[in-house]
């Protein structure tokens, strides 16, 4: 609770997105948002005319960042209550042609960022047995395609890492979400866009079939009310299922798309 007996949130990538929106929502419904992310300008969008949304730039690629962040905005607004991380990169580049470095630091952030965020406000929450984590990861790292090879192995790893503390935990008072969407309208599609796009990215870009993120934000709320571990929103569930039970057909269309 924060200082006030409000509810108080932490959001990770709230300045654009699905952070936004999730952000924004939290703060309607009466809760005291931490919103984190690198971009300031973004985050004073988030926070305009909210009150109640406390904006703080945040490096998740660095635990001694998080760590900083989070006992200051304990320090000024109080207990963390609920962690929703959201923040991630997502560029496309063939494997071939992406370099050591660079993927390492897509696992930086994605994965080890991920890994940070639980760590840093995790015990605290097992302490006072409450506290609700909504981690979000991909059907990315189930339903592979071509040129996000990297970016599908980050969210792989986030997708394990966060089914295995559910289970660690369970019983001890604290719920963990792990949220799989598809690929959504949003500005992380633009990274992808902006490299070496895949080319069912660019079909459904085109086509208009990217999710819309206010919907599958609503379909991940809808998760959260029925205590889901693992939430699928939109074609998500559809996706896992067509590439564990058909990879051959799976691979056939996706490959497809890349010699249009």
């Amino acid at each position: 609770m924060d200082k006030n007996g409000k509810t108080l949130a932490l959001v990770t990538g709230a300045a654009s997105g699905m952070g936004r929106i999730y952000a924004r929502r939290l703060a309607a419904k009466g809760m005291t948002v931490a919103a984190l992310d690198l971009n300031e300008e973004g985050l004073a969008e988030t926070a305009q005319g909210q009150d109640n949304i406390h904006c703080y730039r945040c490096d998740i690629s660095s635990s001694e960042e998080i760590e900083a962040r989070v006992a200051e905005i304990r320090g000024k607004l109080g207990d963390i209550d609920e962690l929703v991380h959201a923040a991630a990169l997502m560029p496309a580049h063939a494997l071939e042609d992406h370099s050591n470095d660079k993927l390492a630091f897509l696992f930086q952030v994605n994965f080890f960022g991920t890994v940070y965020m639980i760590k840093t406000l995790l015990p605290a929450m097992l302490e006072r047995g409450s506290g609700r984590m909504v981690l979000f990861g991909s059907i990315a790292g189930v339903a592979i395609v071509p040129k996000m090879g990297a970016y599908c192995a980050t969210k792989s790893a986030v997708n394990t890492y966060v089914e295995c503390l559910q289970n660690e935990i369970r019983g001890r008072g604290v719920n963990v979400h792990l949220v799989c969407p598809p690929a959504v309208n949003t500005p992380l599609i633009d990274q992808t866009v902006a490299t070496d796009t895949p080319g069912s990215i660019q079909e459904a870009r085109k086509t208009g079939r990217l999710a819309s993120p206010e919907k599958i934000i609503d379909a991940i709320e809808r998760g959260i009310a029925r205590n889901r571990d693992i939430i699928y929103p939109g074609e998500a569930r559809l996706l896992m299922l067509w590439k564990v039970l058909l990879p051959k057909l799976w691979w056939k269309t996706v490959l497809s798309f890349e010699n249009k």
